[in-house]
């Protein structure tokens, strides 16, 4: 297919893929002339990639690549993989605005995961990750202890199993761009069927949203709802579906 059709089989605007083709996330296409070139479904699949990572995983384009790279990377076991996905989507939180000190955080953080039985290893982002919010929390006066994070981490691993379950057996045979895109858009599902349950609890407890929107009310007899706020992640600079993103730096051209 010439570029055009890649633009419109994936909603991609041409401009864009051609950021993408010189920027190194999508290979360039079979030449078939001095300005021409086909592509075919793999590139299909790479742009969409790309825009489900950007778009509803919220991702830089530069997170993007790393996850693009270790999927590539045949050296890498799976188990690797997905290190190398946590610790690039979930990075160590920025010193500059964490918490202080979060030594006795750490602390029940290490005894949370030694009760739970789980492997994690000492330097997994996670673990500071958690310290920080137990902390974070204790600043604004709504302490909790780490038991009260043990139906959370059941939760977590329950989901975790079920989403691991869909893998083959041989590490070989597993998909691994399909691997890793259902790590990242599963989390964005469980936060987002977090949130319209949270609204459901609260409206049968505390009764029904003021609507201040001004919107007229709903004539099926439902509460309203609302996307859950996005994950903790760092947003990219643009949206691959309305523009070309401006994070990168450019490289030489490539045919399209």
């Amino acid at each position: 297919m010439r570029i055009s059709d890649l633009s419109r089989y994936t909603g991609v605007p041409v401009a864009t893929i051609k950021f993408y083709l010189r920027e190194g996330l999508v290979p360039p296409g079979r030449l078939t002339g001095r300005n021409q070139a086909q592509y075919g479904e793999a590139h299909r699949r790479r742009l969409l990639f790309i825009r489900a990572m950007t778009g509803i995983g919220q991702l830089e384009l530069s997170t993007v690549m790393e996850l693009l790279t270790a999927i590539e990377d045949d050296d890498l076991p799976l188990p690797g993989l997905y290190r190398t996905a946590n610790r690039v989507v979930y990075p160590d939180l920025d010193k500059s605005k964490a918490v202080n000190d979060v030594t006795a955080e750490r602390t029940e953080v290490d005894r949370l995961i030694n009760e739970l039985g789980w492997q994690v290893g000492d330097d997994v982002p996670g673990r500071n990750r958690l310290a920080h919010v137990l902390a974070a929390l204790r600043e604004l006066g709504c302490s909790h202890g780490t038991e009260f994070f043990h139906p959370y981490a059941q939760l977590a691993e329950q989901s975790a199993d079920r989403e691991l379950s869909l893998l083959p057996r041989d590490d070989m045979e597993v998909e691994r761009a399909a691997a890793v895109a259902r790590a990242v858009l599963l989390d964005a599902a469980l936060a987002a069927l977090r949130g319209m349950a949270q609204e459901h609890l609260v409206t049968q407890r505390f009764g029904r949203p003021a609507d201040t929107s001004g919107a007229a009310p709903s004539t099926h007899g439902r509460s309203p709802t609302t996307d859950a706020p996005p994950a903790n992640r760092t947003r990219h600079a643009g949206d691959p579906a309305t523009g070309v993103p401006q994070q990168l730096p450019r490289r030489a051209d490539r045919a399209s």
